[in-house]
């Protein structure tokens, strides 16, 4: 079970002479064939061949809303079947100079909006994996590729990583270009990971931030790098602040006993753990974030929806419309409101290390017309600060996880934390039979 290997183990074995890079290569390749049931991937690779570079024999998904110069990328679309770009997104490009192979494009919804593909929960066929990075997540969970890249808007990486039962990063807004990744909307959008573990997670991120002058977006993060041989050591003895938001009437038994269960036991391990109520004015952050992608989606999306009604869902429709509704002044006071809560959280969160929160609102929903509800997601992608979706339980032989969020550009703090907590949760990485 080569293929089991998460980014980190299998970079050791190469090293090590245990595992050549072709082979644990080929394994990916044999299981993403074996599990095409999920349907997590729009195309594979031929014949993948290894790369030049320390991450040789490394295969990755990636969402097929980011551009590949050698695959298609539809963008979930009609629109764009069979589209080849004309060059990789900055961030395949990244991956392709480390020696990283591309081993398939995995399955968005409609340009990462409502309407969803047909990947299936790798965990329960027939219960959704999450969107709208569904394919990456399932790619992951079912033990096909160490590493996936998907986008966040409102909940895309965090929500999936839950429902699929992996560790899902959502970086800091501006530590990954987005060169190459079709957006949705650009005071939102971020690109985000998913990885068996933390380390790999904090792995990959060391290697993936950094800036290009054609997507000046947020602040780039300050560069640190982790050793293959002593690992990513975690943050000892956190100070976690418990944020129940003014949504948690949605969440679900199960989803809630779980957040008291990882509480309780956190504490026991010698974290201080206190409960926190967010100051009022950041319960404007799902109204801002609304306005935002709806605004930003309209421009983007308007002509599209207008020339190709046929090849364009209702969802997309809906919410183009919506965009246009919204005068000028309340685009720009939003746009103002998260700037000010952002730099406000940081106050908020003195002498706390990370929020310990909800990522969903229980296990993976059954049925595939929909991929769940991102709302304990959506203040955090507002405010633009890192989270981290962590695996902590299982309920109905569906994964539930936990959500760590930290103040803005403090996404290595957050990653060590987040190890502490992986931890004490103890939780052996754990594949569903295929």
């Amino acid at each position: 079970m080569l293929n089991h290997l998460g980014l980190v183990d299998a970079l050791r074995a190469f090293r090590d002479g245990h595992v050549s890079p072709g082979d644990y290569l080929a394994a990916c390749h044999d299981a993403a064939r074996a599990r095409s049931d999920i349907s997590a991937f729009t195309v594979l690779a031929a014949d993948p061949v290894p790369g030049d570079g320390a991450w040789e024999g490394i295969p990755v998904g990636v969402k097929d809303i980011i551009a590949t110069a050698d695959m298609p990328t539809t963008n979930g679309s009609p629109v764009y079947a069979d589209h080849v770009p004309a060059a990789d997104a900055w961030i395949v490009a990244r991956l392709k100079s480390l020696g990283a192979s591309v081993l398939g494009k995995t399955v968005s919804t409609e340009f990462a909006w409502r309407h969803p593909g047909p990947t299936h929960n790798p965990w329960k066929r027939g219960h959704t994996p999450g969107g709208s990075s569904s394919g990456s997540a399932a790619a992951v969970a079912a033990g096909i590729v160490p590493l996936a890249l998907g986008t966040q808007t409102f909940g895309s990486v965090i929500r999936p990583a839950a429902y699929c039962g992996v560790v899902g990063v959502k970086p800091s807004y501006g530590a990954i270009p987005r060169v190459g990744v079709h957006p949705l909307a650009s005071s939102l959008d971020h690109v985000g990971l998913f990885t068996p573990s933390v380390t790999d997670a904090a792995f990959a991120l060391a290697r993936l931030i950094g800036r290009d002058e054609a997507d000046p977006h947020g602040r780039p993060l300050l560069g640190f790098s982790i050793d293959l041989d002593t690992g990513f050591p975690p943050r000892e003895s956190p100070r976690l602040a418990l944020v129940q938001t003014t949504i948690w009437e949605r969440a679900e038994p199960e989803q809630r006993a779980l957040l008291a269960f990882a509480t309780t036991a956190f504490r026991t391990a010698g974290a201080h753990v206190s409960s926190l109520v967010l100051p009022t004015a950041f319960e404007v952050l799902w109204d801002c974030a609304r306005t935002l992608l709806a605004v930003e989606a309209s421009v983007c999306f308007g002509s599209l929806v207008e020339r190709f009604p046929d090849r364009t869902s209702q969802p997309l429709k809906d919410l183009v419309a919506e965009g246009a509704r919204i005068p000028a002044v309340a685009y720009v006071e939003a746009l103002r409101r998260q700037a000010d809560l952002r730099a406000d959280l940081d106050r908020v969160l003195a002498g706390y290390d990370a929020v310990l929160t909800l990522p969903a609102a229980g296990p993976a929903p059954e049925g595939l017309a929909s991929t769940g509800d991102p709302a304990f997601c959506v203040p955090w992608t507002c405010l633009g600060v890192p989270a981290v979706a962590l695996p902590a339980g299982e309920s109905r032989g569906l994964p539930l996880g936990i959500q760590l969020v930290s103040t803005y550009r403090n996404d290595l703090a957050l990653l060590r934390t987040a190890r502490w907590c992986e931890t004490v949760l103890a939780r052996p990485i754990t594949f569903p039979a295929s």
